[in-house]
């Protein structure tokens, strides 16, 4: 009786290209859905209020504070008409996020397990919320009191006519800077509910990051008492809001077998 050929034997990988495949284009269409909706959202931002008119609103906190008469300038030829339009385009992103998201949902939600959806929906909702909210406080909050602060220190002498794309870079660093300072509860629920670190080991870290808040908002905000402690006040009362959060997701996103070993 003759050796089965090569060409005989069963492949390994037979069956396997096509789930491979339709995940490929399921996760096309998602992206496909997720730029739909920000481009829907820069289509209206750009009809109203308008690229202008949105410049002027994340403006409106520095040229409150300057000297009567004095606006912002632009130092480059084309970054009046370069830097609203990416404002508009920020703006479309976050205006389009829960879709964005939504969509992220869809793709990796037929592969988990009852208890992990119950873990995954709660963070992804609860961390848009934070990061929105962290993007507000510091544009309603702090940018007033940095502003106020730092032109109470410029001499009479000097008048302060800041550049559109310098401000732009400081507002998204603020941005981004508090919109994930206020992610600290998504960050201890993770790690905790994930196993990576005990939660009473997180508890334990408790002083230590007090110390690192600061550090960090040293680092990151302008050199300034306001917003430093504007950004790590926040931080410390957000780390507890974390630990009281990850004892909560521990308990009720439990697997069934453990469970069953807990009841036991």
């Amino acid at each position: 009786m003759s050796a089965p050929s090569p060409n005989d034997r069963p492949d390994e990988l037979d069956g396997t290209e096509q789930p491979f495949v339709s995940h490929l284009i399921e996760l096309r269409d998602r992206l496909v859905r997720a730029l739909i909706a920000v481009g829907i959202a820069f289509a209206a931002l750009f009809v109203w209020p308008g690229p202008s008119g949105l410049y002027d609103l994340l403006a409106a906190p520095l040229v409150a504070h300057l000297p009567q008469g004095t606006t912002l300038i632009a130092t480059s030829v084309i970054s009046p008409f370069l830097v609203p339009l990416k404002i508009t385009l920020m703006a479309a992103f976050l205006l389009a996020l829960p879709v964005v998201l939504y969509q992220a949902w869809a793709f990796v939600a037929p592969g988990l397990y009852t208890h992990e959806k119950k873990l995954v929906l709660p963070l992804v909702i609860s961390s848009t919320i934070l990061f929105l909210v962290g993007v507000a406080f510091c544009y309603f909050f702090v940018f007033g009191q940095v502003f106020k602060f730092i032109q109470s220190f410029a001499p009479k002498s000097i008048t302060a006519a800041p550049d559109i794309e310098a401000y732009l870079s400081f507002v998204l660093t603020m941005f981004i800077a508090f919109g994930l300072a206020f992610e600290v509860p998504i960050v201890i629920v993770v790690l905790a509910r994930m196993g990576v670190v005990p939660l009473e080991k997180l508890r334990a870290f408790r002083s230590y990051f007090i110390v690192l808040a600061f550090i960090i908002a040293a680092i990151v905000t302008p050199p300034d008492v306001i917003s430093q402690l504007a950004l790590a006040i926040p931080m410390c009362l957000l780390y507890e809001v974390g630990l009281w959060a990850a004892a909560l997701f521990i308990k009720h996103t439990r697997a069934p077998e453990a469970e069953e070993d807990a009841a036991r």
